[in-house]
């Protein structure tokens, strides 16, 4: 987690606290160490947003701090609800427990009447989730596509014979079932797409693609009209 994450998170993490929190509670929260957790506090405390407290006996924010509101309709909330329901029916481990934190958030910073909204589990998204991979975290993959950097896939295709690639992802698509990892693949000089649940390892590359993430985007995409305008010629 970036630092500037962190101490986002910390705030959020005092504001909801009913009670002091200790360093160490919010450094296996946050899974830092306890170290990061006091240079985070000082770094806080330096730009002035009243927290008190020490080690031993924990950290509590004063009241009257807060960040800006949220305010939205309860139309709004409800599709808040609704998208986050989505997002636990991905294989996306990471990113279901970012919902969870961002339903949180939310709850902490609206008013009661929509928090109500939030919690009255009236709305859900029914069906089939699907699975995490096995070979690696998706986060690693979202993460790669930020930071336009390489990965190295392990992949067995659909007739089981597995290849070692080298490629530079560009997107993710979620299904019902699973993700595909969509990137250029060095070894098929092309745009494909990379089932998950058909990915056997995943690890980061040292080598980066700076710069060509939105080029190789643009191609991936024109391949939407030309197909389009291809079945409508038939």
């Amino acid at each position: 987690m970036r630092k500037a994450s962190r101490l986002f998170e910390i705030i959020q993490i005092l504001r909801l606290a009913g009670r002091p929190m200790t360093a160490a509670a919010m450094a296996e929260t946050l899974e830092v160490t306890v170290r990061s957790i006091y240079r985070d506090i000082a770094a806080l405390q330096a730009m002035r947003v009243p927290i008190e407290g020490g080690r031993g006996i924990g950290y509590i924010m004063r009241p009257g701090f807060d960040l800006p509101p949220l305010m939205f309709s309860i139309e709004e909330m409800e599709a808040i609800v609704l998208a986050l329901a989505l997002l636990d029916r991905t294989g996306d481990d990471e990113l279901k427990q970012a919902a969870r934190r961002v339903n949180q958030k939310i709850a902490g910073a609206v008013p009661a009447p929509l928090r109500q909204a939030m919690e009255g589990k009236a709305l859900y998204a029914w069906g089939s989730a699907a699975r995490s991979p096995s070979g690696f975290d998706l986060g690693l993959v979202r993460r790669a596509i930020r930071d336009e950097q390489k990965l190295m896939l392990d992949y067995r295709d659909e007739l089981g014979r597995s290849t070692e690639r080298t490629v530079r992802p560009i997107a993710l698509i979620y299904y019902s079932q699973t993700a595909n990892i969509v990137a250029w693949c060095e070894l098929r000089q092309a745009i494909r797409n990379f089932r998950s649940d058909r990915v056997e390892h995943c690890s980061a590359a040292e080598d980066h693609f700076k710069g060509e993430g939105d080029r190789l985007r643009d191609l991936w995409t024109s391949g939407w009209t030309e197909r389009a305008d291809s079945r409508q010629s038939r």
